[in-house]
């Protein structure tokens, strides 16, 4: 009678694709938690990095205030919208999401000149990094016979990390100061002279967790099809759309840095999800399109004022760079003076 019962109450509720009510419903639960503080670290560590840095700088101080006046309740409400969030989108959009940030990234990478990064990058990629580390602990997790306690363990590891991050950025936001003219507070000194390879350490992080996210995000959506022609069917229109669209993105993103280019970006990349997934996805899958995108532009609203403060940083760098090369005299070849021809004698 009682699992008649569950059974009756289940067939009421609401299905999604990642999400199944009983066991299921705990393990997407916590790949989600995983995924946000994922998320939470990623952005705690961009925002001690820029924080140092203006603090360094004596004509970024209006920006460090900025960012020392943002509410810390934000990064728990950001974590809570983000879990509930990564618990109900579908494995098939989150690994396109994934792929999708790759194929980005990559462009990203090879536009810019050498011996320049950009720190938008970091910041732009939040919602990818979610989806693919729930993506990657889903598919590697997938028939485990101890999948939970497993999945729980994952959930203790990041929420101790990302508390251990908290009070570090709690910490760097209202001693950093003080402590390094004092020199006596151990975290501070060893931010001091490590500071500038936090970019480096998040590089090399989103590298491996993005190499394994795009594996199995091909792996999740190929299990989809039953034959080869309709993988053929489905990857020939994506690969083609979404090159086409990345590069037309990458350089409107160059000519026009605004705000407003990063959320145009946001629906433009997801309104161009949407058309593909109407015609060879699923109806859940627009569910599941909607939802990322409400994600993406949370993501950018609570990163609003280090992405504001990373794009006058790139624009400033690359106007500086263009500058210097223009007063650079262009390479000419040495040319020797013509030999003086020997005065004629009168006669």
């Amino acid at each position: 009678m009682v699992s008649g019962l569950h059974a009756y109450l289940v067939s009421w509720l609401p299905t999604f694709p990642s999400l199944d009510w009983g066991s299921s419903l705990v393990d997407s639960l916590l790949q989600g938690l995983v995924g946000a503080c994922a998320v939470a670290i990623l952005c705690s560590l961009m925002k001690i990095y820029i924080y140092i840095q203006c603090l360094n700088d004596p004509e970024r101080q209006k920006e460090k205030e900025r960012i020392r006046h943002q509410w810390s309740l934000l990064d728990q409400l950001h974590l809570l919208v983000l879990s509930g969030t990564f618990m109900v989108v579908g494995h098939r959009v989150a690994a396109l999401v994934v792929l999708e940030f790759s194929l980005r990234a990559v462009s990203t990478i090879l536009s810019l000149d050498k011996g320049v990064h950009s720190c938008q990058l970091y910041l732009l990629c939040q919602y990818s990094l979610g989806c693919g580390v729930s993506c990657s602990l889903g598919y590697l997790q997938e028939g485990a016979p101890h999948r939970t306690w497993n999945l729980l363990l994952s959930v203790g590891l990041a929420a101790l990390l990302t508390s251990y991050v908290w009070r570090v950025a709690r910490h760097v936001f209202t001693m950093y100061e003080l402590h390094c003219k004092e020199r006596y507070c151990g975290a501070c000194l060893f931010l001091l002279t490590t500071w500038h390879g936090i970019p480096r350490l998040l590089a090399n992080a989103l590298k491996v967790t993005f190499m394994v996210a795009d594996l199995a995000a091909v792996a999740l959506i190929n299990r989809d099809f039953l034959t080869t022609s309709e993988a053929i069917r489905f990857w020939t229109p994506l690969t083609i759309c979404y090159t086409l669209l990345v590069i037309y993105m990458q350089e409107e993103q160059r000519q026009n840095p605004t705000d407003q280019m990063a959320y145009q970006t946001v629906f433009v990349r997801m309104g161009g999800l949407l058309i593909l997934l109407m015609t060879v996805g699923r109806w859940m899958d627009i569910v599941n399109v909607l939802i990322s995108l409400v994600g993406e532009i949370w993501c950018l609203a609570r990163a609003g004022v280090l992405l504001d403060i990373c794009r006058k940083q790139d624009y400033s760098q690359r106007f500086s760079r263009s500058a210097s090369a223009s007063r650079q005299p262009p390479h000419q070849r040495k040319e020797h003076p013509p030999k003086s021809q020997p005065a004629a004698t009168a006669s």
